[in-house]
């Protein structure tokens, strides 16, 4: 699937491309009438639609010599779909990062009220409790560290 999303995501990837897909988006162009309006040689151009043919974004009709190009409604619809499989995935993945995220804050939530609620324990009318560790607090801190 990695390479069909290549495959046809390759069509948009390149600034000739998109100006090809523009001019392409007014109707069904012949290869000259695209040559003269990129201003790139005949190479360069064969190369484009060779990509935006393969991905299905474009369609050619070849008339004797000449080739036209025009954009291809169903490779779009395909393009498409592709794009909202990626988009459905990235929404269910930042729902999962999301609830995750949700999870942890309310662990600090929790430990922060139990922090606050351990320091308040400690102290009463401003007298020290006893902690029971024998003066030890610093040895037995760490079997409470938040």
């Amino acid at each position: 699937m990695k390479n069909e999303y290549l495959r046809v995501f390759q069509a948009f990837t390149d600034e000739n491309r998109i100006r090809i897909l523009e001019l392409l988006c007014n109707g069904e162009e012949c290869a000259c009438v695209l040559l003269e309006n990129l201003k790139i040689s005949q190479p360069t151009l064969s190369y484009h639609m060779k990509i935006l043919c393969k991905s299905g974004i474009v369609k050619k009709r070849r008339v004797g010599p000449w080739n036209y190009y025009a954009i291809d409604s169903d490779g779009c619809d395909y393009a498409s779909r592709l794009l909202n499989i990626i988009v459905q995935k990235k929404l269910s993945d930042i729902l999962k990062v999301a609830g995750k995220f949700h999870y942890f804050l309310r662990i600090v939530k929790r430990k922060k009220e139990k922090k606050k609620d351990c320091e308040i324990s400690k102290t009463c009318c401003n007298m020290e409790i006893s902690d029971n560790s024998g003066g030890n607090w610093e040895k037995n801190k760490e079997f409470i560290s938040f």
